[in-house]
Parts: C-alpha cells; sequence; structure tokens
C-alpha cells in the first residue's frame, strides 16, 4: 500500500510506532520496522544524550530499516539536555523524528538541516496548522480516545481527522483508538495517510514490558481507562487501578485546591515499576481506550501484515462490494 507517508519515511506499510515511554526501546522500533512500519525509540526514556546514541547504535545492529527517535519538549524547570539528544541523534544517522509536547520551532532548523524529517503529535487542528506552518514534514492527530494526553478539547477521531483533512497540505496519520485492519481503512477514509499505534504495540512479543503489562492490555475493555490530572489542565488517559482511583478522589476531595504535589506518589517515576517489574498497582501509566480492541500478543510481524491483509480484504471485498456492478 502507497500513501504519502511510506513515501515521505520510505517505509512499505503506513503504520507507525508511537513513542512511549519506558516502551520505545530499540527492541521494540526494530522490530516495527523490520516488518514495514515504522520503529520509534523513545528519546527521554534514555536519562542521557549518550544513552540515547547507545540506543540508536542497538537498533540499528538489529534492523536496515528506516526507524525514527520520539523526542518530547516539556516544559520543567530542570529541563533535558535537547541539543545533547538532538545532536545524538543526528550523529546517529536517523532520518526521522517524532516531536510532541511544546512547540518544536526551537529545535527543527537543528534537525532539518541534517536533512532530518519531522513528524509532530497533536491533538488539534490548530496546533496541526501551527506544525505544517513552522516546518513540520508530518503530523500525528491525536484524537481524544488515545492514551497519554489527549489535549483538552476532547474532540475524538471521526471528526478531528476529517477536519484535519479539510484544513491540512501535509501528511498525517491518525493516532488514538488505532488497533487493526478497520482502523487503517476507518482512518484512510477519514483523510488520514497511516495510522498510529501506541498501547496496541505494547502489547506484542517485542515490546520489552513486563508479561503483567501485556496480560493487563488483553485483560482490559475499552470501559477501563480513566482520565486524571484534569484539574490541572495536564489531562492523561490512563488504565485503571487502585493508584488511579485513589488519585481521582484526591481530585475529587481537593477540586480547586488540587496541586501536582497531592498526587506525585501516584504519577512520578513509577513506569520502571509497572513495565519493568510488572508492579501494575504501582501507580498511573498510559493507555488508550484501544485497550478494549486488544485480544492476543503476537509478534509484530504478524500483527502488521495481519492488519495490511485484512484491510486489503476489507477494501476489495466488503467496501468495493458495496459498490456493486
Amino acid at each position: 500500500m502507497k500513501t504519502r507517508i511510506t513515501e515521505l519515511f520510505a517505509i512499505q506499510h503506513p503504520i507507525m510506532q508511537g513513542g512511549m515511554h519506558f516502551v520505545g526501546f530499540a527492541e521494540l522500533a526494530a522490530a516495527v520496522s523490520n516488518a514495514g512500519g515504522l520503529g520509534i525509540i523513545t528519546g527521554l526514556t534514555q536519562k542521557t544524550p549518550e544513552k540515547l546514541a547507545a540506543e540508536i547504535a542497538r537498533c540499528r545492529a538489529m534492523t536496515d530499516k528506516p526507524f525514527g527517535v520520539n523526542l518530547t519538549f516539556l516544559p520543567s524547570v530542570s529541563q533535558p539536555d535537547y541539543p545533547g539528544y538532538i545532536r545524538a541523534i543526528i550523529e546517529g544517522g536517523v532520518q526521522i523524528v517524532e516531536t510532541a509536547g511544546n512547540n518544536p520551532a526551537k529545535w527543527l532548523p537543528a534537525l532539518k538541516d541534517a536533512g532530518i524529517k519531522v513528524i509532530h503529535k497533536c491533538t488539534s487542528v490548530r496546533h496541526a496548522l501551527k506544525a505544517e506552518a513552522i516546518g513540520c514534514d508530518a503530523v500525528s492527530v491525536d484524537g481524544f480516545e488515545c492514551g497519554g494526553h489527549p489535549g483538552e478539547d476532547d474532540v475524538p477521531n471521526f471528526i478531528l481527522l476529517p477536519r484535519a483533512a479539510e484544513e491540512l497540505t501535509i501528511p498525517f496519520v491518525a493516532s488514538g483508538g488505532m488497533a487493526n485492519a478497520r482502523s487503517l481503512v476507518a482512518a484512510l477514509a477519514c483523510g488520514a495517510d497511516g495510522i498510529n499505534m501506541g498501547t496496541r504495540f505494547i502489547a506484542t512479543v517485542e515490546a520489552p514490558v513486563h508479561a503483567n503489562v501485556k496480560q493487563a492490555l488483553v485483560n482490559a475493555s475499552e470501559l477501563d481507562t480513566r482520565l486524571v490530572m484534569r484539574p490541572l489542565r495536564n489531562t492523561e488517559r490512563v488504565l485503571t487501578n487502585p493508584a488511579v482511583e485513589r488519585l481521582l478522589e484526591k481530585e475529587r476531595a481537593l477540586g480547586a485546591a488540587l496541586r501536582f504535589e497531592d498526587i506525585i506518589e501516584e504519577v512520578a517515576g513509577v513506569y520502571p515499576r509497572i513495565m519493568m517489574e510488572g508492579d501494575m498497582d504501582a501507580g498511573a501509566w498510559s493507555c488508550g481506550m484501544v485497550a478494549g480492541l486488544i485480544h492476543d500478543i503476537p509478534t509484530c510481524k504478524a500483527l502488521i501484515e495481519g492488519i495490511m491483509a485484512d484491510a486489503e480484504t476489507l477494501v476489495r471485498g466488503r467496501l468495493l462490494g458495496m459498490l456493486g456492478g
């Protein structure tokens, strides 16, 4: 299947793996890329630029296909060493960067001068248009269904994607609720040029996370996510567990007086305990409503090839068959 995204990134299938904290390591990125998609290493999971450089080299040893690095620009008092991370990306020969968080305009010149293609993660049409205006090559349009931070507009993908198609001229992928062939065909019909899957790729053989995490996704339904940190206007969609329910009770009890410090126990530094150690009640971790569509733990190759085969069947069989004649 050829789309503007497969052409832009020189990949076989219009399927991209999202950057996920303590999930997007070299093993997963290489497996996705080897299967014909676009694998992504999560930059800030690596604590230093030197560690990111080593992770890029590790991925390079596992695949000769294109892969990218996610770099999230965070508002913080003590910022990560972004110049160092960008240097590691450039020196590592990475050709694709997924940016997220704050406006990446400050960092684009260095990336573009190195010939790197930039896709920016957006949760609204206005942000997508801004990304286009500052020179991003593509955008990832994240609907309200997505795991992690869905923004504050609460617009689901069946509205957001056609709106993006009306406004954008650069390619875009659909993110949030993407899990199978139906997701891909629907996204393409809505104007997207491919899909970005985050939560779905956690439940794969190659995802380097604890088996408890993968099984939690298989067990979960579409009703098992919660929105936390809404009062702080830093909304995050997470999989429910006792820690998340405690967090929500604090939000209800404190109301407008809530501060980040009140919930820090449930959200700060919990990812290693969850993803590496399998402590499923350690705190809040990002998960999309798409958990309801996850019923197995395939290899990345089986997942991607299955999606593409089923998508062709959907288009050639079900959809063309409806046209008659």
